[in-house]
C-alpha cells in the first residue's frame, strides 16, 4: 500500500472539513492545507482508555510508532491531549489513571471553524488566549499574518513546547508566557480576541483591550460542566453583545477559574421533597447550561438518573434522583444555606416555559457593572454571571 503524505493526508482532512460545512472561508483553508499538525503534536501524546469507572491516558510516542501511523493520528479530526495534570505526554514515567487534561491539541475541525466564525483575516490584529501546542496560533498567523498575531499561554512548560514547534513549523508570532485572562495590553488593541480555553465571566481588563468594533469569540463554563461559545461585538463605552452560536463547543477552563479543590466529601441527610424536573435534564446539552446559570458557584457531580451539586463556598448540597423503591417521578434532598435545586428548577421552568430552545437563541451582554446571558433578546429572561 502506498504511504500517503503529510501534504496529502491535510488535503484529505480539508475535503473532509469543506465536506461537513466546516470549512468555508478560502484563506482558512489555505492555512489548513499549509499548516504541518504533526510539528504541534511533539514527541508524545496521551491515548485515553474507559474501563469501567476511570480513564487510563497511556503516552504515545512518536519515536515507538511507525512514521505512517502517526501520520495517520495526527490528520484525524480529533483533539489529543498532550498534557495531564502540568505533566506533558513526552515526560510522563508511564499511564496515569485518572488524572485531568491540562493542554491539547483540539481537533483542527473545530480550531478552524473558531477562526472563520471570529472573522480573522488578513491585516487584523488578533490575541489568542491559551497558546497550547501552538497549532491554533499557526494557523491564525497563515490568515492574519504571524506580525499581527499575539499568543499567551500561562503554563510554562506548554509555552515553552509551543514556542519551539512554531519556530520549527516557520512562525514568529508574539509569544507571551502569562495568564491569559489579563490579555496582554502592552500589544492592544486587538480586532479580534479568541480564547481556547472556557471562562467563568469575561474579565473586564480584557474585554478593554479589544477596539470598539472587533470581536471576541470565548466558550463560557463554569463549575457545572456546561459549555457555550458566544461571539460578542465590542461597543463603545466598554460595553459588548452578542449571541451563542451553534453547535457544541467545549473547552478546559482557564486555571484560575477552575473549582477550588474540595477533597472527600460526604452526602448528608437533609430536607426531603418530590422534584420538579428530571434530573436527567442536566445531561442535555442547554439543560446543563441553563442549570450552571441558576448554581454558578455549584460543582456538578453525578450523572444521568442522580445528579449531585456541591456549592464550594457554602457546602450547600442537592442530590437529586429518581424515586427510590419504584415509586414515580423524582425527589430531592437538599442541605445547606442555599436552596441549591430550588435554583435549578425555577431556571429550567423559564427555559422551559419558552419551548427548550437550544443554546444558540441566547445571547449575552457586558457593561462595566454586570455580565448577564439573556434568553431570546437582550430584554428577556437574564441570568447574571459571578464576576
Amino acid at each position: 500500500m502506498t504511504r500517503e503524505t503529510a501534504a496529502e493526508l491535510r488535503r484529505r482532512l480539508v475535503e473532509q472539513l469543506v465536506a461537513d460545512d466546516v470549512l468555508h472561508d478560502p484563506e482558512v483553508r489555505r492555512a489548513a492545507e499549509t499548516v504541518p499538525r504533526e510539528v504541534f503534536l511533539g514527541r508524545a501524546i496521551y491515548k485515553p482508555s474507559s474501563p469501567p469507572g476511570v480513564t487510563v491516558w497511556t503516552p504515545t510516542r512518536r519515536d515507538d510508532t511507525p512514521a505512517d501511523e502517526w501520520l495517520r493520528l495526527t490528520y484525524q479530526n480529533r483533539t489529543w491531549v498532550t498534557q495531564i495534570d502540568g505533566v506533558l505526554a513526552e515526560d510522563a514515567a508511564g499511564p496515569v489513571t485518572g488524572g485531568s487534561p491540562t493542554s491539547s491539541s483540539t481537533l483542527p475541525g473545530v480550531v478552524l471553524w473558531m477562526i472563520e466564525q471570529a472573522g480573522v483575516v488578513r491585516g487584523k490584529r488578533v490575541l489568542i488566549i491559551g497558546t497550547g501546542t501552538g497549532l491554533s496560533t499557526a494557523y491564525v498567523c497563515e490568515v492574519a499574518g504571524e506580525q499581527n498575531v499575539t499568543s499567551i499561554e500561562t503554563d510554562t512548560d506548554a509555552a515553552e513546547r509551543a514556542r519551539r514547534a512554531l519556530g520549527e513549523a516557520g512562525y514568529a508570532p508574539a509569544l507571551v508566557t502569562a495568564d491569559g485572562l489579563r490579555g496582554c495590553p502592552d500589544r492592544a488593541p486587538y480586532d479580534v480576541v479568541i480564547a481556547f480555553c472556557s471562562m467563568r465571566h469575561v474579565p473586564y481588563g480584557l474585554l478593554r483591550q479589544i477596539a470598539p468594533g472587533g470581536t471576541l469569540l470565548v466558550t463560557l463554563s463554569g463549575w457545572g460542566a456546561a459549555h457555550g461559545l458566544v461571539r460578542l461585538t465590542v461597543e463603545d463605552g466598554g460595553t459588548a453583545r452578542g449571541r451563542f452560536l451553534p453547535g457544541y463547543t467545549s473547552f478546559m477552563i482557564a486555571r484560575p477559574h477552575d473549582h477550588p479543590p474540595h477533597g472527600p466529601f460526604e452526602l448528608l441527610p437533609g430536607e426531603e421533597r418530590p422534584s420538579r424536573i428530571d434530573p436527567a435534564l442536566l445531561d442535555e446539552w442547554t439543560g446543563r447550561f441553563v442549570a450552571q446559570l441558576a448554581a454558578p458557584s455549584a460543582e456538578r457531580l453525578g450523572a444521568g438518573a442522580e445528579q449531585v451539586l456541591l456549592d464550594v463556598a457554602t457546602g450547600s448540597q442537592a442530590r437529586a434522583a429518581r424515586a427510590a423503591h419504584g415509586g414515580e417521578g423524582w425527589t430531592v434532598i437538599q442541605r445547606g444555606p442555599l436552596d441549591l435545586w430550588n435554583s435549578v428548577e425555577d431556571s429550567v421552568a423559564t427555559w422551559r416555559s419558552h419551548g427548550s430552545p437550544f443554546l444558540s437563541e441566547f445571547g449575552m451582554t457586558i457593561t462595566p457593572d454586570a455580565q448577564r446571558v439573556w434568553l431570546g433578546a437582550p430584554n428577556g429572561p437574564s441570568w447574571a454571571l459571578p464576576v
